[in-house]
């Protein structure tokens, strides 16, 4: 490994090499390496990072700019905003917006510990124009979606999400969503798509998302690619075929993942996409009752941490009964960890070039999260890259940073030269582990030396410092104004 010097002025990288002149505050870094900050393109933390915007959980994981607005939940309108993420943080009200550009002032307000770029998500705008029609949106009514996308990409948002396995994306016809993805226009951003089936419909939603991005003249970005439900482990492979068929045609398409078997989502979703039926070929693939886990419900703590399946046979009732229980009690509040994945499957997805990285980590306000919360990046750099050599040190850097960066248009960020923004990890490649587990999630990894934010440490030894020098960017990677 190559020793060389990185020097810091202000917020950006000033030198790169043989550096003589002393700095005010030195690091000494032999043995470390200093990566780029790491780029989480797929988060959930559009409330968070003004409700708690110290975000310890991702800088401390060597995070330091977060994409928000996965998924089609979309801060805009503001009050739809609400009612989505009052899933994740019940009865949480932050100063309110009237558009993206407003949202990105609100966070430069805030003053996070990371970098914050938006996605505008299709569900809070299909929601804001229509509430939960399951019809086809009147010329008024697309009117009023496209005027939101419009904003969006005047204010620098990065891009439209979509949730399709979510109300009220679910109920949108592909044409809608071409129809919305050109008003994205050229350099507008992405097409970033929670698909509408990750089991049995898997290819032909890859099919889809590439028509939306050919038709509407888009980059795509698949959200958390895998394969739900056993009967469908393997069908990655082919899903990656259809991404390399479309590159290979022009199209400039993507993906992102997290690395683990298990994902998340509300329990409300589960129920409604018919995944604990015994019969199920729904969009989530089938789940037993083991394969449930409560991660948060915020009026039953002691729900969290048991599988769905005991509490079932404690009250002596089936799993969907139980799952109808809680949703009664709890809403759309409670979520839950999903083991539906197949561990080859991550690891040929991972090793794939069209993959980057995204923890898809869900803030809730339970204490059983997803472990990619705390530990997505980590556990590349120290699971994948050194214990399982799945990829190598730099490849894994890049999907982390310099990809993410060129697709998501953040200009001067991703990557470790002079005249760059200072987002910046240095890290330990012998001892880097997550340590995050399925039964105790909420633990920082281990092997982080320092995090910098725009030429400001944020984490240094193990310590979050307390510093919050984030921005909010426009797509280009300028701040917000």
């Amino acid at each position: 490994m190559a020793t060389f010097d990185v020097a810091l002025t202000a917020d950006r990288i000033s030198a790169v090499g043989v550096v003589t002149e002393r700095g005010r505050t030195e690091i000494d870094a032999r043995g470390m390496a200093v990566a780029p900050g790491f780029i989480d393109v797929h988060s959930h933390d559009d409330f968070a990072v003004l409700l708690g915007p110290t975000m310890p959980f991702k800088v401390m994981q060597g995070v330091t700019t977060d994409v928000v607005g996965n998924c089609g939940s979309g801060v805009v309108p503001y009050e739809a905003a609400v009612r989505r993420f009052g899933r994740i943080h019940p009865g949480a009200t932050p100063p309110s917006w009237t558009g993206f550009g407003q949202y990105l002032a609100r966070v430069q307000e805030a003053g996070p510990s990371l970098n914050v770029a938006v996605l505008m998500g299709h569900g809070s705008l299909r929601a804001g124009a229509m509430g939960l029609e399951q019809l086809a949106p009147t010329a008024e009514e697309m009117n009023r979606m496209r005027a939101w996308v419009r904003e969006g990409v005047e204010a620098g948002a990065v891009g439209l999400s979509t949730g399709l396995i979510y109300e009220p994306g679910r109920y949108a016809r592909t044409e809608e969503i071409i129809t919305l993805a050109r008003e994205l226009g050229a350099g507008g951003g992405v097409y970033a798509t929670h698909m509408r089936d990750e089991a049995g419909g898997l290819l032909d939603s890859v099919r889809e998302a590439i028509h939306i991005g050919e038709e509407g003249g888009v980059p795509v970005q698949i959200s958390h690619h895998k394969a739900s439900g056993q009967s469908n482990w393997g069908k990655v492979r082919d899903s990656l075929r259809l991404i390399e068929a479309a590159q290979a045609r022009g199209l400039d398409v993507h993906a992102d993942q997290y690395p683990y078997t298990a994902g998340s989502t509300s329990l409300y979703a589960v129920v409604q996409n018919g995944a604990l039926r015994r019969d199920s070929s729904g969009a989530v693939g089938s789940l037993s009752g083991d394969a449930v886990l409560i991660a948060s419900a915020p009026k039953h703590p002691a729900y969290e941490g048991r599988r769905l399946g005991e509490l079932a046979a404690e009250w002596g009732i089936d799993i969907e009964a139980a799952a109808a229980r809680i949703i009664q009690e709890e809403g759309e509040a409670c979520f839950v960890v999903l083991f539906s994945m197949d561990e080859a499957d991550v690891r040929t997805v991972l090793a794939h070039p069209s993959t980057m990285i995204g923890s898809d980590g869900v803030p809730a306000a339970g204490s059983k999260p997803h472990p990619r919360l705390y530990g997505c990046f980590p556990r590349i750099l120290g699971h994948y890259v050194r214990d399982e050599r799945v990829l190598d040190l730099p490849t894994a850097i890049h999907k982390m940073t310099g990809l993410p960066a060129a697709k998501f248009g953040f200009v001067d960020r991703g990557a470790v030269r002079p005249g760059a923004f200072a987002d910046l990890v240095v890290f330990d490649p012998a001892t880097i582990a997550d340590v995050a587990t399925y039964d105790d999630p909420c633990r920082f990894p281990t092997g982080i030396r320092a995090v910098f934010v725009n030429g400001t440490a944020v984490a240094r030894d193990g310590e979050h410092t307390g510093a919050r020098p984030g921005r909010a960017l426009r797509r280009g990677g300028a701040p917000a104004s």
